[in-house]
């Protein structure tokens, strides 16, 4: 296999590794108006379920990022150029949640945490959107011309397709977030993850499988059928899962879901990396894109002495903080530390 494809698969499963992991993040971010009211403690529990990963889970599309400039700069430049609006508004509410987490508990004021509150929900809501409006268009493609320049507008961007891609990621994100938090928090929040996850899964289910075999129909190749196909039975089955309180399950199953459904799309894509619809001969591929061999070669050395070290620190870190979260214990340590009980309901 050339070094080009491998390349190809390695960034792929560091954006379904960003998908599966920050996408329960961001559920969890556009949940928190949800889960219990007005600066109540209940909120502090949803933030406290994903606040030792949310930041480390960030670092799997940097890296996706970073891993594209290098390998396939002809692909970084003309994606990210030609989608320039939409990235830099995932990048500005990024910067806006990832501050919002760490200001939020920096002054005892209800309205303070409020505007945090919100920052959070917003910060959350359009990078889960955005992404998946991003990658409709890799699959569908953009009018390109010869020279790899993108000339499609921001309008065109906005196509039924995509569109329906960012509505798929956007619901995708909140189940997984409200099936994360049932498994990784008690009492009430848990109780209303629940019901979130019952409501979202209304959107969440047509949404997946509508797009999943628009995708098949218009772009797929005869090996990406039978994953939509399980993709779309795992949701289901997760769905009913969460029903019967079978948590664990439930997670499984929506985590399935993310991998199945964006390999699905970017085996769709391959080996285009962005086509384009002005003429196909003017389309970006794998080996026209492609940094040199040498290029290549480095850092596959990298990758191999690096990332195990990685990901047995992230595997190390999900292990530490395995446990539930729930009110009281965020009460009694602030309590112990003498602050009194923070965010107390309004």
């Amino acid at each position: 296999m050339e070094l080009a494809v491998i390349w190809f698969v390695a960034i792929a499963v560091l954006w379904i590794g960003f998908f599966l992991l920050e996408g329960f993040d961001f559920g969890v971010g556009v949940l928190l108006p949800f889960m219990g009211k007005r600066h109540s403690v209940d909120r502090r529990v949803a933030i406290n379920a994903i606040g030792p990963v949310w930041d480390a889970n960030e670092v799997w599309m940097i890296t996706a990022v970073g891993a594209m400039f290098a390998a396939f700069p002809a692909w970084y430049a003309s994606a990210f150029s030609g989608f320039y609006v939409p990235v830099l508004l995932i990048l500005l509410a990024l910067i806006v949640r990832g501050v919002a987490f760490e200001y939020r508990h920096k002054r005892d004021s209800d309205q303070w945490r409020n505007w945090w509150d919100r920052a959070i929900f917003v910060g959350s809501a359009v990078p889960a959107f955005l992404w998946g409006l991003i990658f409709a268009n890799f699959v569908r493609g953009v009018a390109m011309d010869a020279d790899h320049i993108v000339t499609a507008s921001l309008l065109d961007l906005f196509n039924p397709y995509a569109l329906l891609g960012g509505v798929m990621t956007l619901s995708l994100f909140i189940l997984h977030g409200a099936v994360f938090l049932t498994l990784k928090t008690d009492g009430p929040v848990r109780v209303r993850a629940r019901t979130a996850s019952q409501w979202s899964a209304w959107v969440a289910v047509p949404a997946v499988a509508v797009f999943l075999l628009w995708t098949q129909a218009a772009h797929g190749a005869a090996w990406t059928l039978p994953l939509v196909l399980i993709a779309v039975a795992a949701l289901v089955g997760g769905v009913a899962a969460a029903r019967f309180r079978r948590e664990g399950w439930s997670f499984l199953a929506t985590a399935v879901t993310i991998v199945l459904t964006f390999t699905a799309l970017l085996g769709s894509l391959f080996p285009n990396v962005l086509p384009s619809t002005t003429d196909p001969a003017f389309s970006l591929t794998v080996a026209n894109a492609s940094s040199a061999d040498y290029t290549l070669t480095l850092m596959t050395w990298v990758a191999v002495v690096f990332l195990p070290l990685v990901l047995g620190y992230q595997a190390w870190s999900y292990w530490v903080f395995r446990k539930r979260v729930t009110g009281e214990q965020i009460t009694r340590a602030t309590v112990t530390a003498g602050k009194g009980e923070p965010d107390q309901a309004a």
